[in-house]
Parts: C-alpha cells; sequence; structure tokens
C-alpha cells in the first residue's frame, strides 16, 4: 500500500522530515540520482517560491517550494539525490525514510533519458514502497542529440505507473507531468510486484507478508516491509518499528514469521549475504531487461567521446598534471581578473567612508566615535568587502561550471588512490576543491562523505588548502618579493605558477595530515565508494553564474562581512588605547616578537594572523596598521610601496617565505571553525581543527627560516 498524508500524520522517523504545508495542498517528492536534472525540474517547477531548511537530526538539507497548476496545489521537497534506497549514507537514509515515512502524497522519480537503466534502480526500488510514484524521463533534448529515445508508452506499461518526458531546462513536458499528479495521487493499488525475487524468496517473502497486513494495519506496503525484514538492517527496523509504534523485533507473530521464513531459506542454501546480493541483482537484471525493451539507439557508441575524453582526463599519468594545469588556468582568470573591480572598490568604498565621516562631523558626532565606526568599524568592512568579492564573483561561477560540465567528479577519480593510501575517502577531493572558494563551504561539502571517521579526517585537514580569503596576502607576497623583475602578464602568469606549486604543497599537507590522523586518533580502513562520471554537458553560463554568485559568493560574503565589522571595533580598540608601553597593539606585538622571529616572522605579522581570525582578508591592513603607527586600516597605493613599507620594517625573502608558508597554514577563520562545531558538534573537534594546521605551520615555519639562516 502507498502512503499518503492521512496515514502518515505528522511524524517524522528515523531522521527523516514532515513539511509544513498549506491547507489544501498536497506533498510531492523529487527523487533522483545525482546529475539527471532533479533540481532543474524543482527550481522549474516551484520558481522563487522556496526555502530550505535541515532534516530532522541531520545536517542534510532539504529543499521546498510550492507549486499551483490548475486548481490543485502541491508543495514540492527536493530530497536528496540517491542511486539507491538501500541506505549507504546520511541522503540516501534520508530520501529512504521520507519516501517511507515522510508523507509524500506522491513521488515523482526523475530520470536521465540518456542513462536510462541506471536510474530505474531507483525507480524500481520507489515502486515497491508507494505506487503513488510517477516516472520523469527528464533530458530528453541530450538524449535526442545522442541518437537515444525512449518508448514511454512501453515503459509505462512494463513499470506499472504512469511514466512522462521532459526537457526541464526548456521547460518541455513540465504542464504535462504536473497534469499527470491528480492520477498518480489518486491511483489504487493493485498489489503488482515491481520485482520478482526468484522462487524461494517469493516463498519466503509470502510467510511473512500476512502477518504484516494484519499487524501493520495498511501503514506500509507488507511485501516491501517483508523484504526488508528479511535484509536485516537493524537501522531501517528500528525505523519501521517507530513508524508502526510496533516492536517488529520483539512481536511475537512478526518474529516468528521471520524466523519460519529465515528457516527455509536456509533449508535451500540462501544465507544472509547471499540473499542480499540476490535481491540486489534481481532489481538490476530487471532494470537491464526494462531499459533493453524500451530504449533505442542509432549510435551504439554514443559514449565513447566521453570516453575517449575520460581516457585523457582520468589518465594515471597525465589526469593530475592536467588537473594542476587547469588549476592554474582558473587561479590566473581570478587574479588577473580581480585586479581591476578590487581597485575600484576600494576606491568608491573608501570614498563612501571619507563621505559617511562628513556626515558624522555635521551631526557633531565625537571625534572618537566617528574615528572608531568609520576608521575601524566601516574600513575593515571596506577592505574585507573590496579584496573578497571579485575573487569570489570570478571563481565561484568557474567552479561551478567545472562542476555543471562533470568535471569534478573527474577530479575525485584521479585523487582517490592518494586518498585511499591517506585511509582517507576519495570523496574528499571534492570538499578539498570546495575549499578554495571557501574553507567553510568545504567544511559543510564534507556531509557527502559517508563514514564519520573520513568525514572527521575531511574536516579537519580542509583549511589545509587556501581558500579565497587567503589568495590576495599570497598573491601579494609572491609578486613582491619574487616576482618583482617580470612585467605585465609574464609577471602575473610567473606569479600564479608559484601560487599554484603553494596550493600543491597544501595538497599535499592534506594527504600527510590525513595519513597521520588515521593512523593515529582516528585509525580505520578506508571505506569504497561508487563514484559516477557523469556525461559531460554544456553548462548553462546565465543560470551558473546567477548559482553561483547568489548560492556561494554573497553567502560567504555575508558571513565574513557579519564577523568584520565586530573585529574592526576589536582592532580600532587595540590600536587606539595607550598605555605605558605604547598601544595595546604595540604591547602585544612585542610580546608576541621573541617567538614570532624565531620562526621567521616578527610580532607584528603574528598578532595580524591573530586579529585577523574573523577574516583572512585583514592580515595585511592590520600589519601596516601596526608598522606606520596610524591607528587605524590605511590603504597602499600599490605593491611597490607596501614592500617598501615592509622592507623598511626588516622584511626578508625569509619572512615572505615563512609569511606565505603560515598563510597557507594555521588556524581556519572564525566562519569556519563555527561552520566545523555546527558540523562536528562537538567542540574539541573545533579545537583540533583549530591546532592542526596550526602547530604544522609553525613546525614548518622554524625548520623554514632556520635552515634559511644556516645557509644564507
Amino acid at each position: 500500500m502507498g502512503l499518503t498524508a492521512d496515514s502518515v500524520g505528522k511524524k517524522a522517523c528515523g531522521g527523516s522530515f514532515v513539511p509544513e504545508k498549506n491547507s489544501g495542498e498536497k506533498i510531492v517528492a523529487l527523487a533522483g540520482n545525482p546529475n539527471v536534472g532533479k533540481s532543474t525540474v524543482f527550481n522549474a517547477l516551484t520558481g522563487m517560491k522556496q526555502h530550505t531548511g535541515n532534516w530532522t537530526g541531520k545536517t542534510v538539507q532539504n529543499a521546498q517550494g510550492h507549486c499551483s497548476a490548475g486548481e490543485n496545489n502541491y508543495l514540492m521537497v527536493d530530497i536528496p539525490g540517491t542511486y539507491s534506497l538501500l541506505a549507504h549514507s546520511a541522503e540516501e537514509e534520508v530520501a529512504r525514510n521520507f519516501i517511507c515515512f515522510g508523507g509524500a502524497d506522491a513521488v515523482i522519480v526523475v530520470c536521465d533519458a540518456s542513462c536510462l537503466e541506471r536510474n530505474l534502480n531507483l525507480v524500481l526500488q520507489t515502486i515497491e514502497i508507494t505506487e503513488h510514484t510517477l516516472v520523469c524521463v527528464n533530458l530528453l533534448d541530450e538524449a535526442k542529440k545522442k541518437k537515444i529515445s525512449v518508448d514511454l508508452n512501453k515503459l509505462s506499461d512494463r513499470l506499472g505507473v504512469p511514466v512522462c518526458g521532459t526537457s526541464a531546462r526548456s521547460g518541455v513536458g513540465l504542464k504535462e507531468m504536473t497534469d499527470l499528479l491528480p492520477e498518480v495521487i489518486l491511483r489504487e493499488n493493485k498489489n503488482i510486484p515491481a520485482v520478482i525475487y526468484g522462487e524461494e524468496i517469493e516463498n519466503a517473502i509470502n510467510i511473512i507478508k500476512p502477518v504484516l497486513e494484519k499487524r501493520s494495519c495498511g501503514k506500509l506496503p507488507a511485501r516491501w516491509t517483508a523484504i526488508r525484514l528479511l535484509d536485516n538492517d537493524k537501522k531501517l527496523n528500528s525505523a519501521i518499528s517507530e513508524f508502526l509504534e510496533l516492536d517488529i523485533e520483539n512481536d511475537k507473530e512478526i518474529s516468528e514469521a521471520v524466523s519460519k521464513a529465515k528457516k527455509y531459506l536456509a533449508e535451500n542454501n540462501i544465507s544472509d549475504p547471499e540473499l542480499k546480493d540476490m535481491l540486489v541483482n534481481s532489481i538490476v537484471r530487471h532494470a537491464e531487461t526494462i531499459a533493453a525493451e524500451c530504449v533505442y539507439t542509432e549510435r551504439p557508441d554514443y559514449y565513447e567521446r566521453d570516453r575517449k575524453i575520460d581516457r585523457i582526463l582520468t589518465h594515471k599519468i597525465w589526469g593530475v598534471p592536467i588537473m594542476a594545469a587547469m588549476l592554474l588556468v582558473i587561479f590566473w582568470i581570478t587574479i588577473v581578473g580581480a585586479n581591476y573591480p578590487s581597485e575600484l572598490l576600494f576606491s568608491a568604498l573608501f570614498s563612501l567612508g571619507e563621505k559617511l565621516s562628513g556626515i558624522l562631523e555635521k551631526c557633531n558626532a565625537p571625534v572618537w566615535l566617528n574615528s572608531m565606526l568609520i576608521d575601524g568599524v566601516y574600513r575593515v568592512l571596506a577592505w574585507v568587502t573590496a579584496v573578497m568579492l571579485p575573487p569570489m564573483a570570478i571563481f565561484f561561477p568557474l567552479f561551478t561550471i567545472l562542476e555543471d560540465a562533470g568535471y569534478l567528479p573527474r577530479v575525485a577519480f584521479n585523487l582517490d588512490r592518494y586518498f585511499k593510501r591517506s585511509n582517507a575517502c576519495g570523496k574528499q577531493a571534492l570538499t578539498m576543491m570546495m575549499g578554495f572558494g571557501c574553507n567553510a563551504a568545504g567544511v559543510t561539502g564534507c556531509r557527502i562523505i559517508d563514514s564519520p571517521r573520513e568525514r572527521l579526517i575531511a574536516i579537519l585537514t580542509n583549511s589545509f588548502v587556501p581558500c579565497n580569503g587567503r589568495f590576495p596576502t599570497l598573491i601579494a607576497m609572491i609578486t613582491m618579493f619574487f616576482t618583482a623583475g617580470a612585467a605585465g602578464l609574464k609577471q602575473s602568469f610567473f606569479s600564479v605558477i608559484i601560487l599554484t606549486a603553494v596550493i600543491i604543497l597544501g595538497v599535499i599537507l592534506t594527504f600527510a595530515m590525513s595519513k597521520l590522523l588515521s593512523s593515529t586518533v582516528l585509525k580505520g580502513i578506508p571505506s569504497s565508494f561508487a563514484l559516477e562520471l557523469p556525461p559531460y554537458r554544456m553548462p548553462q553560463i546565465g543560470k551558473v553564474i546567477v548559482r553561483s554568485i547568489f548560492d556561494r559568493t554573497i553567502f560567504v560574503l555575508g558571513r565574513a562581512v557579519s564577523v568584520a565589522a565586530p573585529a574592526g571595533l576589536i582592532i580600532w580598540l587595540l590600536g587606539n588605547i595607550n598605555t605605558a608601553g605604547g598601544t595595546l597593539l604595540t604591547v602585544c606585538a612585542g610580546a608576541l616578537d621573541p617567538f614570532a622571529r624565531y620562526i621567521g616572522l616578527d610580532g607584528v605579522i603574528l598578532l595580524a594572523f591573530i586579529l585577523g581570525f574573523p577574516a583572512n582578508e585583514i592580515v595585511v591592513p592590520i600589519m601596516l596598521m601596526m608598522y606606520l603607527s596610524s591607528g587605524k586600516i590605511v590603504e597602499y597605493e600599490d605593491l611597490d610601496s607596501l614592500k617598501n613599507i615592509l622592507a623598511d620594517n626588516g622584511w626578508t625573502v625569509t619572512t615572505a617565505i615563512c609569511t606565505i608558508i603560515f598563510m597557507l597554514c594555521h588556524f581556519p577563520c572564525s566562519t569556519t571553525c563555527m561552520t566545523i562545531k555546527k558540523e562536528t558538534g562537538s567542540i574539541k573537534w573545533t579545537l583540533a581543527a583549530f591546532a592542526l594546521p596550526t602547530v604544522t605551520g609553525i613546525i614548518l615555519c622554524a625548520v623554514t627560516a632556520n635552515l634559511m639562516r644556516i645557509f644564507l
């Protein structure tokens, strides 16, 4: 029997989520494999009438939106992308539990027309749970380009549920799909099995099924529940018990029926592991049979182009160098492209600051208040915005283009063996790449890693790759001290090469620290995972820009600005409160100086890093503020003038190298620390994430500084 909102009520079970709907709305779940256009379907149906939240007891996010079709109103719930409802990760568990227990009146399973066979596994598993299923065969336009066609009527006959075809990017077929929803919701259950599992397993199912039909009162499909009891997934059994308000493991009738069925299987030489394999194989074979009957192609080699590209991009020898070269190009575009808009923003924001100061003067505001608000709070906000916004506005769209084009899974494939050698998960490659944009985003991305141990390793090591907030300082140091002799594009090119080398060092440290953690406090064997290499697609540039700017750039900038304002106030106070030994900044820098010089820095540099905890972008301006004894954040005319200021205060090549190393390896910013605390729920692991890169940076700086003192 399928699930309805009335039968489910308002109960969330096993980490699923029951959304709050408006009166008269029907709940429709959108399910599907990753990379099938599910989110495109969701966005097209709901438009801007959406919001996001977290699933109960999980860090996995959901998206909800309202959709009207004729006289019918629906609450669409975009559940996490999953390949299977035999849950192996938080996302799969949430998807399965929402379909089972979340009160959906209907489930739309979105499929990719160009690789339908693989998608049918999820379709068949969903139909087993509820016949209120609508299959949406999406990306028909891409399938047509590959000379692939799908007989939708035959597919509907073979599956026993309605099927529609769509090209969601262009809106084709979406109206026809919503027109089918009332029929799907009111559909009567025919109790026709979606998959036949073979005589022995079917007999075992039929031993349990009659008991469940009587005991579950129709709240769950008896056949599906019987299969799950035979499969003996403890976590799912617990969720089923909670939902049915029935202890199925200790219920006498049910446990006797399950024991009898297990005994029957054992008598027919079917053990528990063999049963699991037979269940999965039956679904796969049935999907293959249906696809063979319903999918037609004029070009059996339609994937050959992708395979040829993959032979190059995932080559054992050339895959990683090509990846590094692509990273170099992205950083070069980001660096060169961000220079001019950063200068414009600096000029505009600092000019606005002067006007705001003038307004405060006209309002007879005290001088100290004017200085605190403008020279302290506002100037730090302006600096963070001018430095952070342009590179993010360039980097995130480029990153999203790689994501949409299908290249990022190839990155994970290339780096998987290196993470495996570190006893970590290959998916960490994706979270590491996200860290280049923002370490906080990289930490959040660690949710895709199934193993709690490996997820924790990825979280603790994410800060070893520099985020956009650290790039400006790295680039400035490299340009001033190592490529100053070159000019124009040649200087930018050399700077990017050195920057890429620094980033590769960060990646190597990520492997090393992952290995260290997995060999000590987080011991364990690396888990395996199925990595899909989706077909290459032409990215939709317009949507990429909008999504990357609003979902990533503005979100990250907003969080950085929220901590930059109080940081500006604190820095101003430290720079303007005088003591017997000078300002508080001077006193603190002097106290740190002996240790800082031992590791190749000085007290000013080390204090600037500490005060830059809210946002890495303000490290350099804090240095200038202390070197120039200005009492406020100051701007510099160009890199030559900045280099002269640094040289006048004792900077050498050794100082620059150690500053670069410490900028690469030091504690994560406040936003990232807050994200780590949220994701791990632990102060202990947040402190560990703070200490690990910092201690590594101190050791590397000390070794580098003392070696250079010996040999130079």
